[in-house]
């Protein structure tokens, strides 16, 4: 079941616990940290079932009109099995019913390490374009894809 979790304490622990268990794709401590940090004040979705969260996912608006999708994580024992498409569904819901427009996602420009094409296939699935790629925001090694969705 997903709910959205509403202590701060929660957010963070749940965050930081995911997103070691996924060190092909969040390997950086200091980044952990930082998402984790940031988790606090947002609103976070996790699934809740299993009495140990197995994924969860967070919104930061950007605008009066548009968010991204913060940061998401799935364990990985639960990858491909509909868990992150049940996340995002959560996080769509709000978006769509406060009137956001645009929702965005950053990943790692596709074709440069199989994990993240499977990120970037991902977010396509959901109905996710393309808007424009950075090649140094993050450094070279990891050009940073935009993606982005209407939601009306």
């Amino acid at each position: 079941m997903i709910i959205e979790l509403t202590e701060k304490d929660e957010k963070e622990c749940i965050c930081r616990e995911i997103l070691k268990s996924l060190p092909d794709w969040f390997g950086n401590p200091e980044s952990i940290e930082e998402y984790a940090l940031g988790c606090r004040e947002l609103p976070v979705w996790a699934d809740a079932d299993s009495g140990k969260a197995r994924g969860f996912i967070a919104f930061k608006p950007t605008s009066s009109c548009a968010g991204e999708i913060y940061v998401m994580g799935v364990s990985g024992e639960h990858h491909r099995k509909g868990l992150g498409r049940e996340l995002f569904g959560a996080l769509f819901r709000y978006v769509k019913g406060r009137g956001f427009r645009f929702l965005t996602v950053k990943t790692v420009q596709m074709g440069r390490y199989p994990d993240y094409d499977r990120t970037n296939l991902f977010y396509q699935s959901l109905g996710f374009q393309e808007l424009e790629c950075f090649p140094t925001l993050w450094d070279e090694q990891n050009p940073c894809q935009v993606y982005i969705m209407d939601v009306k």
